[in-house]
């Protein structure tokens, strides 16, 4: 059903102004004084959680058997490159150097990346186009996949098994098993079996919990296996996809496991810092051969014979000084995939966007990214009145309540063109650059 803003204005708690906003941020704290930022830990060798990543060898061979009815439900539902990357998983190198220094720079107030002279941060529509995900626009908040009910996993997974032995060993606590849905897969397509649309839900939970919401070792949130179950619904989940991106790398900044689709978060570095397409390169990058560029097309397409502006970039040190002195010209802020889209902003201060997903609602600023917006750089904005990340508690009546209010801001916000160029006021720069340095990491040691 449509939701509208007249039938939740009710429940809409009122905003309670700027000064209330001011009082609850009075100091944007630098990243280098929130406790257990990573930043602050430059013996950091590895990310936490990264292990976590490693390959599966179970899903290349399950992928493989499906049946071509199968692989036509996927596409019909919009995961078309999500397979292609699930099919080529084995082939991905992740640079964890690159990821770990990203991730030093992400701000757990803002949700964006702090560079010296501007911010930036994933884009719902970047992050839509990059995952060949079902695109949201503004109208289609019916469509956009949550619950605010308990999520039973078992009536979930009944639409693929109804064995009680097979769903005994594909739950427990509150995460859904992979692997013996894979084999529950593999023992279909060997039968032989015509159970094709069960076969290519079952098949979406194993590639979406892979790419888009890895998180524990081979398995996935009760929260999560609902909204992957929605896409054969038609529901739109890049939401769910971002705010979890978002939330890992808050985790991992702040010390905790990284979770999340590092491919998102791959394509999204190559696109804007590491890669530009050269019409007359003759030779192939190597870097881009098992980047997850190299096995995504549409309008993110971009051919082996591209120029790697970081290729010379090796270790965690020589990242961590890259990324912490990049410049706006070394940025790509308008990718060509971006070109002529219409992208989300909230519409005026006090009705901030918020990403709706099973596990928590994610504080979204698109509008403090300046120049990846189309927009000139005048004032770093203030923080939002809403907590960065508020998780939520299913079947609560304020959780209902919270979750209504963020789809009317949806329903208002505003919409922009991605404009080609844009003209910038050197004095608007310069006062916008010293205060952007309050939310930056002292200057130390790399």
């Amino acid at each position: 059903m449509k939701r509208n803003y007249s039938a939740f204005a009710e429940d809409i708690p009122a905003y309670s102004g700027l000064k209330a906003a001011r009082e609850m941020y009075a100091n944007l704290k630098q990243l280098s004084a929130i406790p257990g930022h990573i930043y602050t830990r430059p013996e950091l060798q590895i990310l936490p959680g990264q292990r976590r990543f490693s390959k599966m060898p179970w899903l290349v061979p399950m992928l493989e058997l499906l049946p071509p009815t199968s692989i036509g439900h996927l596409k019909e539902w919009g995961l078309s490159t999500v397979f292609v990357l699930a099919r080529n998983y084995n082939k991905l190198v992740h640079v964890w150097e690159s990821v770990t220094a990203m991730a030093e720079l992400w701000h757990p107030q803002t949700n964006s990346f702090i560079f010296p002279e501007f911010e930036a941060t994933i884009l719902l529509e970047e992050l839509e186009i990059m995952l060949g995900l079902p695109h949201y626009q503004r109208g289609e908040e019916f469509a956009i996949s949550y619950t605010v009910e308990q999520i039973n996993s078992w009536s979930i997974l009944a639409h693929i098994t109804t064995k009680k032995n097979d769903l005994y060993s594909m739950t427990s606590g509150m995460h859904v098993h992979l692997l013996p849905i894979a084999q529950w897969i593999t023992s279909q397509c060997k039968r032989k079996t015509t159970n094709y649309t069960a076969i290519a839900k079952a098949a979406a939970i194993c590639i979406c919990g892979v790419i888009l919401f890895p998180e524990a070792d081979g398995a996935i949130s009760f929260g999560n296996l609902s909204i992957i179950d929605s896409i054969s619904k038609g529901m739109k989940i890049g939401q769910a996809v971002l705010g979890f991106l978002y939330a890992g790398l808050t985790s991992a900044a702040l010390g905790g496991p990284f979770y999340g689709s590092v491919d998102a978060l791959e394509l999204w570095m190559g696109m804007h810092i590491q890669f530009r397409a050269v019409e007359d390169l003759t030779t192939e990058c190597k870097t881009m051969l098992n980047h997850p560029l190299a096995y995504v097309g549409g309008r993110l397409h971009m051919s082996p014979r591209a120029w790697c502006k970081t290729a010379q970039v090796k270790g965690i040190q020589a990242w961590r000084q890259y990324l912490r002195s990049l410049a706006v010209a070394d940025f790509d802020m308008r990718p060509r995939f971006m070109h002529g889209r219409t992208i989300h902003l909230p519409q005026r201060t006090g009705l901030a966007l918020r990403l709706l997903g099973n596990g928590a609602l994610v504080s979204y600023n698109p509008d403090r990214c300046h120049l990846q917006c189309g927009a000139a750089r005048t004032v770093v904005p203030l923080l939002s009145h809403f907590p960065p990340i508020q998780e939520r508690k299913r079947g609560d009546a304020q959780d209902e309540r919270d979750m209504r209010s963020a789809v009317v801001h949806w329903e208002g916000c505003a919409t922009s063109a991605i404009q080609a160029e844009v003209e910038e006021d050197d004095e608007a720069i310069t006062e916008y650059i010293e205060a952007l340095k309050k939310l930056q990491p002292v200057r130390g040691n790399i």
